[in-house]
Formats: structure tokens, sequence, C-alpha cells
């Protein structure tokens, strides 16, 4: 069985209603990325921080998966499928995909402000004075600017196994992620699906541009793969 693995991005779950955190000025959802996204603004304004991702939490448990989520579960059928996603939600979860590596942390959880190993399954409101077993503050689970990327290595293990590469709604300027591409076995097909991508055919051999919205361009990728959809 060929095995396919997918870079996803905010672009996927976009037309699920969920905002890409960045706006073009740069800004998060009208904060400054340093205030909500890094460490130096936890510790300046928790609250702040907190109220930040309790926001993005509500949000995401009142949207759904779309049809681009279900298209990839769908692959399931007829190929190896692993997903390597920048984003937080758990669109691709409740899909169906089972084989999902976070980059960038997870929403649904949080963790030790101290034990970074120390992760909690969370779905309310996180404030003050939530603590973890060992008395520390609890934080969202996710990867702030200037903090390692965990998830990292496994995720270049992966993209090395690649038989098929598939870079959906990910401008690829985002480090270290967007250096995935590069460990991929030469000549490994690759398919960009962007409504505005940011590749040329000239920037990877045996590259096809699907140049359409998640869904759309995921309809147009089972067809080229042609097994049974």
């Amino acid at each position: 069985m060929e095995k396919i693995v997918v870079l996803t991005g905010a672009g996927i779950s976009a037309e699920s209603g969920i905002n890409t955190f960045r706006d073009a000025d740069g800004l998060w959802e009208g904060h400054d990325v340093m205030e909500v996204a890094t460490p130096e603004g936890f510790a300046k304004n928790p609250e702040l921080v907190l109220d930040f991702y309790n926001q993005r939490r509500r949000q995401l448990l009142e949207v759904f998966p779309n049809k681009a989520h279900f298209n990839l579960q769908r692959l399931e059928k007829e190929f190896h499928v692993e997903i390597i996603t920048q984003n937080v939600d758990d669109l691709h979860e409740r899909a169906g995909s089972k084989n999902v590596t976070h980059l960038h942390g997870e929403l649904l959880k949080v963790r030790s402000s101290k034990n970074e190993n120390a992760i909690l399954e969370w779905k309310k409101d996180l404030v003050l004075g939530d603590l973890c077993k060992n008395k520390s503050q609890l934080r969202p689970h996710i990867v702030w600017f200037g903090e390692m990327v965990p998830m990292l290595d496994k995720a270049i293990e992966i993209t090395q196994t690649a038989d098929i590469l598939v870079i959906i709604g990910t401008s690829m300027q985002v480090y270290p992620a967007a250096s995935l591409v590069n460990y991929v076995k030469p000549n490994t097909p690759i398919y960009f699906i962007d409504p505005k991508p940011s590749v040329s055919k000239n920037d990877f051999n045996n590259l096809k541009i699907i140049k359409n919205v998640a869904s759309s361009g995921t309809d147009e990728l089972l067809k080229i793969l042609n097994k049974n959809f």
C-alpha cells in the first residue's frame, strides 16, 4: 500500500469557519503575536493569553470538519495516510483520520507550565488558578514562537517515508514546518493545493499545483489518484 504524507495548514480549516490566526498585517485576532503567542507574553500578561486561547477553544467546539478533512479520511481506504498539521484544531481527528501529528500543539489540550510532558485533555475555559497535580499553573498546549517544536523529528521521519506528498492550505513560509518538503525522497510526486499557491513548478521536481480551495482541491486530488473514488 502506497504511503501518502499530507502537510496541512490554516487553509484546510478556513472552510470550517476557523479564522487563520495571523492576519495580513501580522496581527493574531487583533493582538500582536508577541503578546499572545510567546512565553514572554504569557509571563507578562497570563490572563490575556489564557483569554485569547479560551476564545479560540470555544470557537473550535462550535465548528465541524469540512469536505477536505473527510476527503483525506477517504484516502485511507486505498493508501496508508499520515497527516502532519500545523493546525491546533482537532478537525482531522473528528473527520476520522487515524494518523495525525500536530506540529504546533493542540487547542483541546493543556499542559503544566513547569513540565511539558504533563498534558491534559481540556475543553473548558482555562483560568489562572487551574493547576497541574504538582501545583503549577496550566497553560495552553501550544508551541509558541521561540519554543522548540517537539514533534519535528517525528514529522521528518514520516516525511522521509512518503511515496506521495500532498501540501494543503499552507504558504510553506513558516519554519521549521516549511522545511519538511526537503526531506522527501527524490522524484516523489508532490501535490500542492492552495487557491493562491506560493510555489511554482520550478521549485520542486514532480510538482503538480492544484489552484483551488481545500475542499475542491482534494476532490480533484482524489480524481487524479483515481483508486475507487
